[in-house]
């Protein structure tokens, strides 16, 4: 993985398009799990369980399963009607197995045109677990973008990997398949290039700290106490974006926010920000095209 280290004062001011403080992504990841997986040991489910007692692959773990499924059936609709109301757009993540499983998902989300970013074959299958078989790795990123195509409509124009679990490769063949943005970093609050031997690919920061897993999960927030937080993130980089354009990403999984007692979370979110001037509700595809464009006048 090769990019500069650039600390923030040694960066000339960003600007944003029309002068704008802050660009927004909220993310809503729709991720599919296998229900069984050829092994007796516990397998990693690429995310947080409901119930904690770890079962075999090679056992059904329908409470698990079905807690996660939940978000495909009832979660996601919740969050994309909240969205609908609020007059903005999400950016989507899918599985290749989410988009060949859950094709009422995406077909509802490209009907409003929204992002939809590639995000590995299958949750439960880490490229990290292919860090000593490159090709291995590559086949998994080549199959995914096939079949994001197919599903989609479209080719995809970046990539997020399973829990974030990258190799240092991972970046290299995602631009060798070219694609222009990558989202598995999270060292900043605003873009940068990594070089790879297929030119650059624009890396658009994610968060582990802004993000429902995190909040709800493994600190234990309610409900006020996320919407509490998502507004100070947002204050603070606001604030910071008057001198240098900020960017800030929530992570989403409609399992989580998209339960009823967690959707006001999400709505008073929505509105706040809405209520401010100079936020750039951008997509990473919008973000990385207008990079490759001007990094020169940020980080030259």
């Amino acid at each position: 993985m090769n990019y500069d280290f650039v600390p923030l004062p040694s960066r000339k001011p960003l600007k944003w398009p029309n002068q704008a403080r802050l660009a927004l992504i909220v993310t809503i990841n729709v991720e599919y799990w296998d229900l069984l997986k050829d092994t007796e040991k516990p397998y990693y489910a690429g995310g947080p369980s409901i119930l904690p007692d770890p079962l075999p692959g090679n056992v059904a773990d329908y409470p698990n399963y079905t807690w996660r499924e939940y978000g495909q059936r009832v979660g996601v609709w919740r969050m994309i009607d909240a969205f609908d109301e609020a007059g903005v757009r999400a950016s989507i993540t899918i599985n290749a197995k989410a988009g060949l499983e859950r094709r009422q998902i995406i077909d509802a989300v490209n009907s409003r045109g929204w992002e939809i970013v590639a995000h590995n074959y299958v949750q439960t299958d880490l490229l990290s677990n292919h860090f000593f078989e490159p090709e291995k790795e590559h086949e998994v990123i080549r199959e995914t973008l096939r079949i994001y195509e197919e599903v989609v409509g479209r080719k995809a124009k970046g990539w997020l990997s399973s829990s974030l679990r990258c190799t240092p490769r991972t970046a290299d063949f995602c631009a060798e398949e070219g694609l222009i943005f990558f989202t598995d970093l999270l060292n900043d609050d605003q873009p940068y290039l990594i070089q790879t031997p297929s030119g650059p690919i624009v890396s658009i920061p994610y968060t582990v700290e802004i993000n429902d897993f995190m909040i709800f999960f493994r600190r234990g927030m309610t409900t006020s106490e996320a919407s509490q937080l998502f507004q100070e993130q947002l204050d603070e980089l606001y604030r910071e974006g008057a001198e240098s354009g900020r960017l800030m990403n929530i992570g989403l999984h409609p399992h989580v926010t998209g339960q009823p007692f967690r959707m006001r979370a999400l709505r008073e979110f929505l509105e706040y920000a809405k209520g401010l001037e100079g936020i750039w509700w951008a997509t990473r595809e919008e973000i990385a095209d207008w990079y490759l464009e001007n990094h020169g006048s940020h980080i030259g």
